[in-house]
C-alpha cells in the first residue's frame, strides 16, 4: 500500500514510511544456499542540486538522485554491472550499517558523516554470489565528492536523477537466458547505461512501496548480454 499523501510531506518522509512496510520485500528474489555470506549495500538518496532545502518537506521525489556505481569488468562477481556501493561484511563491522558505510567510503570516497541512515531494510537473497544483502536506506544530508577510488573494483561512480529512473520511457523488462531458463526483471536504460538485476529490483520495489512508480510498459522485453 502506498503512503497516505495527506499525512506525508516530502520524499524523506515517504522513504521513512516505506521502510516501515516491508511485507513481501524479498518476493521474486531467488533463494540462496546454506552458508550465505552477509553483506550490505547503501541505497543513498540526495538532492540533485546538492543544496540543502530549508526543510525536508519541500524535497519531493523529482528533486532526488541516487548514488550508483559500475563494477569493474574483471571482477568475479557481477562484473561490469551497475550496483549500489556495498560489499561483504567484515569482522570489524559492528552491524549492517557499518558495513554499508565502510564499503561506500572505500569505493566512492564519500564522507559517511554526511549520511543520515533512515533504516535498514530486511535481508535480500542474492543467489548469483550466495550473499544475504541488507539494503541500508540513506539520506544524503551533506553530499560530498565521489569518485571511483579503486579501479580494480569500481570504474565509475555516478548520481542518477530519480525522475529519470521513474520516466516510463526509461523502463523495460530485462530477459536473461541461462542454463535453459529465462529470468525476467525490471530494468532501466539511463542514457545507454543499463541498470538491471539486483539493483534494479531493489529500486523497483522501493519506488513501488513509496508510491512513486509511474505506469510503464512491462511487455517491452529486452535481452541482457553478459
Amino acid at each position: 500500500m502506498s503512503p497516505d499523501p495527506d499525512t506525508l510531506h516530502g520524499a524523506r518522509a515517504e522513504l521513512l514510511a516505506t521502510a516501515q512496510r516491508t511485507d513481501g520485500w524479498t518476493r521474486g528474489f531467488p533463494a540462496v544456499f546454506d552458508g550465505a555470506h552477509p553483506a550490505s549495500v547503501l541505497v543513498l538518496f540526495g538532492r540533485l542540486d546538492s543544496i540543502p532545502a530549508e526543510t525536508d518537506e519541500l524535497t519531493v521525489a523529482a528533486d532526488l538522485d541516487v548514488l550508483l556505481q559500475r563494477r569493474a569488468a574483471t571482477l568475479s562477481s557481477h562484473p561490469g554491472q551497475v550496483s549500489f556501493p556495498g560489499g561483504r561484511r567484515e569482522e570489524q563491522d559492528a552491524d549492517a550499517v557499518a558495513t554499508a558505510l565502510r564499503e561506500a567510503q572505500e569505493e566512492t570516497g564519500l564522507d559517511p558523516s554526511g549520511v543520515e541512515v533512515l533504516a535498514t531494510l530486511p535481508e535480500i537473497p542474492l543467489a548469483a554470489s550466495n550473499h544475504l544483502v541488507t539494503p541500508v536506506l540513506g539520506w544524503w544530508r551533506s553530499p560530498s565528492r565521489v569518485v571511483a577510488v579503486d579501479h580494480a573494483e569500481t570504474v565509475e561512480v555516478f548520481r542518477v536523477p530519480v525522475a529519470q529512473l521513474l520516466d516510463p520511457e526509461t523502463r523495460f523488462t530485462s530477459t536473461l537466458h541461462r542454463l535453459g531458463q529465462t529470468f525476467k526483471g525490471p530494468a532501466f536504460d539511463v542514457d545507454g547505461t543499463i541498470v538491471w538485476g539486483f539493483t534494479a529490483m531493489v529500486l523497483d520495489a522501493l519506488f513501488d512501496a513509496a508510491g512513486w512508480t509511474l505506469p510503464w510498459d512491462r511487455s517491452d522485453e529486452r535481452p541482457i548480454e553478459l
